[in-house]
C-alpha cells in the first residue's frame, strides 16, 4: 500500500516536472484548443476518445489541467479554459450525464454504420471482402481517422439538434408559466375587486337603512297630478257613499 501511494507521488512529481519545461506557447495553444472546443461534448474538451473510462477522464484531466492552470499560464484567458475543462470532467464523471452523452454518440455511430451499410451494397469488393473478414473489415474502418472524424461531426449534429429541440421546450414551458401567472394575477385582481366593491356596499349600509326609515316614516308623497284615492263623504251621516271624482274640463 505504501509502494503505491510512493508511486503515485513521484508520478505527480515527474509530471510537474515535465511541465514546467512546458513553453507558454503550448499552453497558450492549449488554452485555444480548449476555448474553440464544441460546447455540447465534454470528451473534446479533454481530448479523449468517446469509449475512454471515468480513469481515463481523471488522469487527462489532470495533465490537462496543469498546462493551464491559471497560476502557470499567463494567458488571459487561462481561467476561463481551466473552468471549462474542470466541467468537463464534472460532466463526464456524473453517471446520469455520462450516460446521456453515450447515449447521443451511439445513435451518431449507428447512424454512420448505416450509411456504410448502403455504400457496400453498391461496392461488391469490400461487401466480399467484409464477409469474409466477418466484421473485421469494417471493425478496422471504425478504427480509422476517417470513420473517428465523421462520429465526431455527426455527434455535434445529434448533440446540437437535441440542445436546440431542449430550449424550445424550455421556451414554451416559460411561455406557459408566464400565461398562467398572468391568469391568476388577473383571478386575484378580479377577487380583489369584488372584496373592495362589497366593503364599500357594507359601509354604505347604515346610511342605506337610515334613508330607509327617514322614507317609511314620511311616508309617500303625492305627486303632481295624480289622482287621489276617493273619500267618504261625511257631510250626511246617514248616506254611505263614494264622491266620484270630477273630471275638470
Amino acid at each position: 500500500m505504501g509502494e503505491a501511494n510512493t508511486s503515485s507521488i513521484d508520478e505527480d512529481l515527474l509530471l510537474k516536472s515535465f511541465y514546467a519545461e512546458v513553453s507558454e506557447v503550448e499552453r497558450d495553444n492549449e488554452v485555444i484548443r480548449i476555448l474553440s472546443c464544441f460546447k455540447l461534448n465534454a470528451f473534446e474538451y479533454l481530448n479523449l476518445p468517446f469509449d475512454s473510462s471515468p480513469e481515463d477522464v481523471k488522469k487527462q484531466y489532470r495533465k490537462i489541467s496543469l498546462l493551464v492552470h491559471p497560476d502557470k499560464c499567463k494567458h488571459p484567458q487561462a481561467k476561463e479554459a481551466f473552468s471549462a475543462l474542470a466541467k468537463a470532467q464534472q460532466l463526464l464523471l456524473d453517471p446520469q450525464e455520462r450516460e446521456y452523452l453515450v447515449n447521443q454518440i451511439n445513435a451518431a455511430r449507428e447512424e454512420l454504420r448505416a450509411k456504410r451499410k448502403k455504400q457496400l451494397k453498391k461496392d461488391t469488393a469490400s461487401k466480399l471482402k467484409s464477409l469474409v473478414d466477418e466484421g473485421k473489415y469494417e471493425q478496422e474502418y471504425e478504427k480509422s481517422d476517417e470513420f473517428q472524424q465523421q462520429l465526431k461531426l455527426k455527434v455535434r449534429e445529434i448533440l446540437t439538434d437535441q440542445e436546440w429541440r431542449r430550449r424550445k421546450m424550455q421556451m414554451r414551458i416559460s411561455e406557459e408559466e408566464g400565461r398562467l401567472k398572468k391568469d391568476e394575477e388577473e383571478t386575484k385582481e378580479m377577487w380583489k375587486r369584488k372584496r373592495e366593491h362589497e366593503e364599500q356596499w357594507e359601509g354604505t349600509r347604515e346610511n342605506r337603512v337610515s334613508s330607509w326609515r327617514d322614507f317609511m316614516k314620511g311616508g309617500k308623497k303625492v305627486k303632481k297630478g295624480e289622482l287621489r284615492p276617493p273619500k267618504l263623504k261625511t257631510e250626511d251621516p246617514n248616506k254611505s257613499y263614494v264622491q266620484r271624482p270630477v273630471k275638470r274640463g
